[in-house]
């Protein structure tokens, strides 16, 4: 089952890191975001991935065709450039990764269009390629083959930027730094669809996925939410990445399912 991320954008919020590579090629840690939203999957077994390329999408493809040279110890001789004697064993190995070029100036919704032709199953994952969550992937897509429906869109609880305070009576008997808010769901990305998604969509330039096809999709009653409450944070602003290389540095890393 194919897995396609959102590769695109220009990341105008994050421009502190954005001006210099595209938005998934900001690093948690020492490794791009991109790189642990694909961990999520291939804990779960699914690793064939598409990757919708827009804004600077060069430096993604000259990540993927380096990774084992940047990720690795290696032996080479100089004057033959095959003959490269790898030390590490890649705990990537076997990701099958297509790099699809999906324009410079497209909203989200041609991307999805664009990559039709890719995608060879009935049913595709779908998610954003600036979030990442402890998710189970695998509760997700059974939820999915279980209503029938064209589409799944996993709702999150948003974190809130201020701690909550519990008050009696003027006085407070419980703080909670910067909880998880449970107010309202939001979309989270980590969609699933079957095929008859791509009727909603067009490839014009400006077809905004998350406008008409999903609003249209859900008057058609064709859309359900999976619900997850557990963690969930987007890199949209500056914030964001200091937040979440903060928790890496902390070794409390909630979405590093694959080493849990």
């Amino acid at each position: 089952m194919k897995v396609v991320i959102l590769c695109g954008g220009m990341g105008t919020r994050l421009r502190e890191e954005t001006e210099y590579r595209p938005k998934p090629m900001v690093e948690i840690g020492e490794r791009p975001i991109l790189w642990h939203i694909m961990k999520i999957y291939a804990h779960y077994g699914f690793t064939d991935f598409i990757l919708c390329l827009g804004y600077k999408g060069w430096m993604i493809k000259e990540y993927f065709l380096n990774y084992a040279v940047m990720q690795s110890d290696f032996t080479l001789e100089v004057g033959k450039r095959n003959d490269i004697q790898f030390h590490n064993d890649q705990a990537e190995e076997g990701w099958k990764v297509t790099l699809a070029d999906t324009g410079l100036n497209a909203m989200t919704g041609a991307r999805v269009k664009r990559i039709e032709k890719y995608i060879d199953d009935d049913t595709f994952m779908l998610t954003y390629g600036d979030g990442v969550a402890d998710i189970n992937i695998a509760n997700l897509l059974a939820f999915h083959e279980q209503h029938g429906k064209i589409g799944t869109v996993t709702g999150v609880c948003p974190p809130s930027h201020f701690g909550e305070l519990f008050v009696k009576e003027e006085r407070v008997c419980a703080f909670e730094e910067k909880p998880q808010s449970y107010a309202g769901v939001i979309s989270g990305g980590f969609f699933v669809f079957n095929k008859g998604i791509f009727e909603y969509i067009d490839d014009d330039d400006s077809c905004v996925f998350e406008r008409k096809p999903m609003e249209q999709l859900a008057a058609d009653e064709e859309l359900m939410v999976y619900t997850h409450q557990g963690f969930w944070q987007c890199m949209d602003t500056y914030r964001d990445f200091l937040h979440l290389n903060r928790l890496w540095e902390q070794e409390n890393v909630p979405w590093k399912i694959w080493q849990q």
